[in-house]
């Protein structure tokens, strides 16, 4: 069996391959013979980033997540928003507790409630 798996080409393999079919003319049969690229697709996509961001499109991309990624813990919240969120909540409930209360009265056959 052999090694499966993707194949990793240098910066420098990657632009001189785009340079010879974009600019030079060659095949993509003879660029990929030259320097020993696996795939057609692999060199389609790196013509298609030299056209569009020059050389500095085939540099290596940076792995992973970003350094600064992790997210800040929130600061604790102050007595204010604490009552504040309470006081929605109550709303909320009350609101509910209302219309479940309205609900069965217009169920009920005497129109009363319990």
């Amino acid at each position: 069996m052999g090694e499966r798996g993707r194949r990793v080409y240098d910066y420098e393999t990657r632009l001189s391959a785009a340079r010879d079919r974009v600019e030079h003319g060659l095949t993509k049969a003879e660029v990929m013979a030259r320097y020993g690229i696996a795939g057609v697709t692999t060199l389609e996509n790196w013509c298609r980033a030299y056209r569009t961001g020059g050389p500095d499109a085939l540099r290596p991309k940076p792995r992973g997540r970003p350094k600064g990624a992790k997210s800040k813990p929130k600061p604790a919240p102050t007595r204010e928003q604490l009552l504040e969120e309470e006081i929605a909540y109550l709303r909320a409930k009350v609101a509910y507790l209302e219309k479940a209360r309205a609900l069965l009265a217009s169920k009920s056959p005497t129109g009363s409630g319990r």
